[in-house]
């Protein structure tokens, strides 16, 4: 899934005075949604509800609700943050900011979507191992905030499935009996549509919904294409879903609703495939809910975004959330474009038609005229182009959705698309439901098609279309659009954390595509963090389950800790350059399910142990008490810098100085245990850890070490960054945590 940006120009011109005037006016006076931040109720108003909301009703001027006009108070938030989010003018936030408790008033932020084979690809197998073992995720219950669910998909069957957990105290918004033993709640909080129920419309919601925990579907498929039984990553979880995005996106007072009430309704794990640009925690909605989450000791996944290759584009970078980065699985949908010189160089695509002729047709690029719209197919860009009968190569990007490029093709007549990538996207392709025949090739392979094109006076080529193909052995890859580190928010943290299966994943949509009629179960196949998010979603489900006492920041841990660097081929996991992929694409690694089961040690944090880290950030008192929610004085606080937050990984910006670090590790694994250290040292950077070797007597006996960064010189100028390991080694574990060096 890519993102795309509109640009705005923005031209001044000369206005008079009176003109300018009534506009600043008017602005002053437009509704904005804010949300507003106040300090804990006192004397005759309670924290009960009812006086919760009068408290926070006592802020806003009393014209604010009236018949005449749409609702203003919008949201009593309880446990995310303490305050509210109402719709208000400029001039009225001024007035309220006088009031005694008055905190902060913020205009909300609008967030975006980070939009078969993956749990045999992760590990995961019916009748062995962890899977099993973990009863499948069953009595754990996965939120998702997202843009609601189409429940009448069979991935939401409730065969085979539990009661809800008694704790479960949510509410289902749908008529009738949609909702069931799997499907156990469903509510809708966008608020531009305050009265429909959380249907669908989109599909973004059904796939992630269907990708964590879906139920079992057999016979799935797409164009008859990746065929097989299709589950969720937990399909023995409980879903429920809250609406938190519309047409116009997804608001972030909406956000912190949803947030609330997940938190209210007994969720065990929270999915967020949304975000946003980088911003402080204290003015991020998803990282306030999330901290208001973890403190109930609900486990958080957000993807990691869809920027890339680009470094500092990442969304959700708070510690106590996992991000997550998106990488290929072992499956290829392969469309191969083979030229009339006899080359051939396969790409992707999910649509192939059997009928398609393997004889020769002309071919032609779309671009070959300078114009860069015709380059990119634009929508009506080849209308005065001679394609008609023609394969018509065009390039990606543009602003374009990839099959919105095959839609222009097809109206001007083309008989087929060969889409190659830019220099930016390099490898990267993906299956997608194209309209006609057609095919996703790399940049490597669009430069020499463009080559052959100026080569012959005839050019000419066709598709053949080769089906679904297991077992690519260079799977992972990190892909071209995973947003990339270091962390704006908070640099001494890396992120993404971990990278999961996010690149033409196969799962429930709402309604048929294209060609595909008379099945009930419908399926499509799309790409994005934001389908990498539910896959790591389902994975804490199943840690949840198999063990209840972990906290999250133990269930990231393992997950972290135990993640894997080589791919199929046992070689080190490459990027959409098919260079070896740094710390910044890929974290700790790709996601071991297995392996995160048994981690042998954790590096754990309990949600206060993050207020020395957040005053280490710099921020006031009253910035870290709108997260934490409690009263904070960071003079008094023993204040930390970033990198000695507890943290499985290690970032941090070494000059000439030595740095000096300390971590604290738990035993979860066998009561008498004994683990070496192992260090693979950045490059330029000497790595000290005290004591080399540490043991155990007891299960969740903690043991503390240091690390000390030294910069011994010899690294390349040009290159600011490197890259190493620290673990912890015994006879049945491998403890390991990357380092991430940035040279001051």
């Amino acid at each position: 899934m890519e993102v795309f940006f509109l640009v705005a120009l923005f031209f001044m011109c000369e206005i008079s005075g009176s003109v300018a005037f009534q506009q600043i006016a008017a602005e002053k006076s437009m509704l904005k949604t804010y949300i507003v931040h106040v300090n804990e109720p006192v004397g005759k108003f309670s924290a009960q509800s009812e006086g919760l909301e009068s408290w926070y009703q006592s802020f806003l001027p009393a014209s604010t609700e009236s018949e005449n006009q749409p609702k203003r108070f919008l949201y009593s938030y309880r446990h995310v943050i303490s305050g509210f989010a109402a719709r208000l003018t400029e001039e009225e936030v001024k007035a309220m900011e006088k009031k005694d408790g008055f905190v902060s008033a913020t205009p909300e932020k609008i967030y975006h979507l980070h939009t078969t084979r993956t749990p045999g690809f992760l590990g995961l197998h019916n009748r062995s191992g962890f899977w099993k073992g973990s009863n499948f995720g069953e009595g754990v219950i996965i939120g998702l905030l997202d843009t609601g669910v189409y429940p009448q998909h069979p991935s939401f069957s409730d065969e085979g499935m539990p009661l809800p957990p008694a704790k479960w105290t949510g509410t289902c918004e749908f008529n009738g009996t949609a909702c069931n033993n799997k499907l156990i709640g469903a509510r809708n909080f966008d608020s531009l549509t305050p009265k429909e129920q959380p249907i669908d419309i989109d599909g973004h919601g059904t796939h992630t919904a269907s990708t964590a925990a879906g139920n079992y579907v057999k016979h799935a498929n797409i164009y008859g294409n990746a065929k097989g039984t299709a589950s969720g990553i937990a399909p023995r979880a409980h879903v429920a879903v809250y609406k938190v995005c519309g047409i116009l996106g997804c608001g972030g007072s909406d956000i912190l609703a949803a947030y609330d009430a997940a938190i209210e309704d007994g969720v065990d794990v929270l999915s967020l495939s949304l975000g946003g640009d980088s911003a402080p925690f204290y003015d991020d909605p998803v990282a306030l809910g999330a901290f208001a989450a973890i403190r109930k000791g609900i486990f958080v996944s957000c993807s990691a975004g869809n920027s890339g290759p680009a470094p500092f584009t990442l969304s959700n970078e708070a510690p106590w959330i996992l991000t997550v980065a998106a990488s290929t699985l072992d499956r290829r949908i392969t469309a191969t474009a083979k030229l009339g010189n006899t080359e051939e160089f396969d790409g992707e695509s999910l649509y192939q038609p059997r009928n398609f002729s393997s004889k020769l047709l002309p071919l032609v690029y779309a671009g070959a005229n300078g114009d860069q719209a015709s380059a990119y197919c634009a929508p009506g860009s080849l209308k005065n182009l001679d394609v008609k009968g023609k394969v018509v190569v065009c390039d990606r990007g543009g602003e374009i959705p990839r099959t919105e490029k095959g839609v222009e093709v097809k109206d001007a007549g083309g008989a087929a698309m060969i889409m190659a990538n830019g220099i930016n996207d390099s490898f990267s392709t993906f299956a997608d439901p194209h309209v006609l025949p057609a095919t996703h090739v790399s940049y490597a392979a669009g430069l020499k098609i463009k080559a052959y094109l100026k080569s012959t006076s005839k050019p000419s080529a066709t598709i053949l279309f080769k089906g679904t193909n297991v077992g690519v052995t260079s799977a992972p890859e990190i892909t071209s659009f995973s947003s990339r580190g270091p962390s704006i928010a908070s640099p001494g943290i890396l992120k993404p954390d971990i990278t999961g299966p996010g690149v033409s994943i196969l799962a429930a949509w709402p309604a048929p595509l294209l060609n595909v009629t008379g099945s009930k179960s419908t399926f499509n196949m799309i790409s994005g963090t934001s389908m990498s998010c539910p896959h790591l979603s389902g994975v804490a489900a199943l840690l949840k389950s198999a063990h209840p006492n972990w906290s999250p920041a133990a269930i990231k841990s393992a997950i972290l800790t135990t993640a894997d660097t080589l791919n199929l081929k046992d070689e080190p996991i490459l990027d959409d350059n098919h260079k070896r992929a740094d710390l910044f694409a890929i974290g700790a690694g790709h996601v071991n399910p297995s392996k995160a089961n048994d981690p042998g040690l954790i590096y754990d944090n309990e949600p206060y142990d993050y207020i020395p880290y957040l005053c280490g950030l710099g921020y006031t008192n009253a910035q870290v008490e709108a997260i934490v929610l409690r009263k904070v004085n960071c003079s008094k606080e023993s204040s930390i810098p970033e990198a000695e937050l507890n943290y499985p990984s290690f970032s941090i910006a070494l000059g000439s100085k030595d740095l000096k670090f300390k971590r604290v590790v738990t035993n979860v694994g066998k009561p008498h245990s004994s683990y070496a250290v192992s260090i693979n040292a950045p490059e330029g950077v000497d790595v000290v850890v005290k004591p080399t070797k540490i043991h155990f007597n007891e299960v969740y006996q903690k043991k503390s070490y240091t690390v000390i960064f030294r910069n011994i010189g010899g690294v390349n100028s040009r290159n600011r960054y490197a890259q190493g390991f620290l673990k912890w080694v015994s006879g049945t574990h491998s403890v390991k945590s990357p380092i991430s060096v940035t040279f001051e």
